[in-house]
């Protein structure tokens, strides 16, 4: 059974910083790339970061870039987000995804970024 469940959202101000993990299971993590999507209320799922299987690509939106970092590790089947600098716009469920034939989806964090 696949299974990715993330975790380490929760309640900062505005300018603090939060690490997201998805860990996974049930499927090969070092075949497939993985990553990050968002959706605010009232706002259409948007992608926030994406790292390749090797690691070798990564995606940032324009929207983090520079403030979030992404990172793998394939020992412990475990992606990561490191978020700095958080804004309110950054409120928002994060999704963790895996994807190499077919997307797999966590069940999503909550981020809540207060004034």
């Amino acid at each position: 059974e696949v299974q990715l469940q993330a975790s380490g959202g929760g309640l900062v101000q505005a300018g603090g910083s939060l690490t997201l993990s998805c860990a996974t299971s049930g499927f090969t993590f070092d075949a497939h790339d993985v990553g990050w999507f968002r959706q605010a209320p009232g706002k259409e799922r948007e992608a926030v970061s994406c790292i390749s299987s090797s690691a070798g690509t990564i995606y940032y939106a324009d929207s983090v870039k520079g403030r979030f970092t992404i990172s793998r590790d394939n020992a412990e089947n475990t992606v990561f987000l490191q978020m700095n600098s958080l804004k309110r716009e950054d409120t928002a469920i994060y999704y963790c995804f895996a994807e190499e034939t077919q997307r797999y989806w966590g069940q999503g964090t909550q981020v809540t970024v207060s004034s």
